[in-house]
C-alpha cells in the first residue's frame, strides 16, 4: 500500500465562526469549544469505552478528529515510526460520535470474526491494520504537545486581576505586590471596603506570593484541535486550548 498525504484537514474554521470540537455545530458557538458539557462528555465516553480495540492494534498514541465529510483516527504503534490512518465517511445528519461508534463497530467485529477464523490474536490486528492507509507526516502529530500549568493558581489569579503570563515573569514577585495594591486601595476596610472581600484578596496574595518563591506546575498533554488517546494511559484527552499549549523541550 502506497504511502500518501492525509486528505482530510481538521474541520474548517467558518472564517472566525468556531464550531464545537465534539458535534461540529455552529449555532450559538460565540468563543466556546464545545456547544454543551453534555456534548463533550458524550464523545469522550464513547471514545473512553471502545479503547479495546486500539490496545489490541498496540496503539501507542492515537488522535481523533473530522470535516464536514469524514472522521479520522491516525495511530502510532509502539516501536513504530509509520502513521496509519482509519478514515471513514460521515453519515448524513449523525454526529460525529454516532459515526465514530459505528467505526469502531465495524472494526472491532471484523477483528473478533479474524480471530475465530485464524485463532490468532496476532493475525486479526494484522488484518485490522491492512485496512488503514499509510500517511505521510511527522510522528510529532500524534505525540502530544505538553501543557505545562501553574499548579492551583488560577482562583488567586483572577482574585487580583492577573493574567496567564504575569506568572512566567522575572518580576513576578513585583507584578503580585502592585496587583494587591490596585486591588488593596479599592476593597479596603478603612477605605470602606468589604472585610470578606479583602481578606479574599489578602490569601490570594500570600498564596501567590508563596507560589512565586517555589513555583510548582501541573504536565498534561494534548492537542488544540484533535482528541488525544495515549496507550499507556488507556484513555482519550479532550483537546486542551491553544493559548495554553508548549511544545516539548
Amino acid at each position: 500500500m502506497s504511502r500518501q498525504p492525509h486528505p482530510y484537514p481538521l474541520i474548517p474554521e467558518n472564517g472566525h465562526v468556531r464550531r464545537c470540537l465534539s458535534c461540529g455545530t455552529t449555532e450559538n458557538m460565540k468563543r466556546r469549544r464545545y456547544c454543551s458539557i453534555e456534548c463533550r462528555q458524550k464523545l469522550r465516553h464513547n471514545l473512553n469505552i471502545r479503547t479495546g480495540l486500539l490496545q489490541a492494534l498496540q496503539t501507542r498514541y492515537a488522535t481523533f478528529y473530522f470535516t464536514e465529510t469524514h472522521i479520522a483516527i491516525d495511530i502510532l504503534q509502539y516501536n513504530s515510526t509509520e502513521l496509519l490512518s482509519f478514515v471513514f465517511p460521515r453519515s448524513n445528519g449523525k454526529k460525529p460520535v454516532d459515526d465514530f461508534t459505528r467505526m469502531f463497530n465495524l472494526l472491532g467485529n471484523a477483528w473478533w470474526e479474524e480471530v475465530r477464523r485464524t485463532k490468532k490474536r496476532y493475525l486479526a490486528t494484522r488484518h485490522i491494520l491492512a485496512k488503514a492507509s499509510p500517511i505521510d507526516g511527522d510522528v510529532n502529530s500524534v505525540r502530544p504537545l505538553e501543557v505545562r500549568e501553574p499548579a492551583r493558581m488560577a482562583r488567586s489569579m483572577t482574585t487580583l486581576k492577573l493574567r496567564q503570563k504575569d506568572l512566567y515573569s522575572s518580576d513576578l514577585q513585583q507584578i503580585i505586590k502592585r496587583a494587591f495594591r490596585r486591588q488593596a486601595k479599592r476593597h479596603h476596610p478603612d477605605q470602606g471596603g468589604n472585610p470578606a472581600l479583602f481578606r479574599k484578596l489578602r490569601d490570594a496574595y500570600e498564596q501567590l506570593i508563596r507560589w512565586a518563591a517555589n513555583p510548582t506546575f501541573t504536565t498534561r498533554r494534548g492537542f488544540p484541535d484533535k482528541w488525544f488517546y495515549e496507550g499507556g494511559l488507556d484513555r482519550w484527552t479532550q483537546p486542551a486550548p491553544l493559548r495554553r499549549l508548549h511544545p516539548r523541550d
